[in-house]
């Protein structure tokens, strides 16, 4: 595989794809921090589906943004020491509870999403435009 560090005898780790995804997430996570300092990646991701599905169940929610059940409470729970999220009995089924976006959440989401447009450009400005393109179809392959 050559340069790739599959098949090479000799490990180069600045060319193993786990190495390279992490620098590449650690300069996107540095590039949200500056730009959006009161949340976690993971909470912005929560809070803007919350915004976009409506009430949803925690597990739901969970599927939703690829978060495990323990690491969705904990986003959850910050998300509501925050204001941003308000929970209630399913009227269908009591023994569920619905978690919604509540208003001041909801403003949050909306003041951010452009930030969070522009984080997606920054961190993707090192691409030309064709690149980008390439580059999102192919990181949803490796889903």
């Amino acid at each position: 595989m050559g340069e790739q560090g599959g098949d090479d005898a000799e490990y180069l780790l600045d060319r193993q794809v786990g190495f390279i995804m992490r620098q590449a997430n650690q300069r996107h996570l540095a590039i949200f921090a500056r730009h959006i300092p009161d949340l976690t990646p993971m909470q912005f991701a929560a809070l803007a589906q919350l915004c976009a599905l409506g009430p949803v169940s925690q597990n739901a929610l969970g599927r939703a943004t690829a978060m495990d059940a323990a690491t969705i409470k904990g986003v959850i729970d910050r998300l509501r020491r925050k204001g941003y999220v308000a929970s209630a009995p399913d009227p269908d089924d009591q023994r569920r509870v619905l978690l919604t976006a509540t208003a001041d959440g909801r403003s949050a989401f909306d003041t951010l999403a452009p930030l969070a447009h522009g984080i997606t450009a920054e961190t993707l400005a090192p691409l030309t435009p064709a690149e980008r393109a390439d580059f999102l179809r192919l990181l949803a392959r490796l889903r």
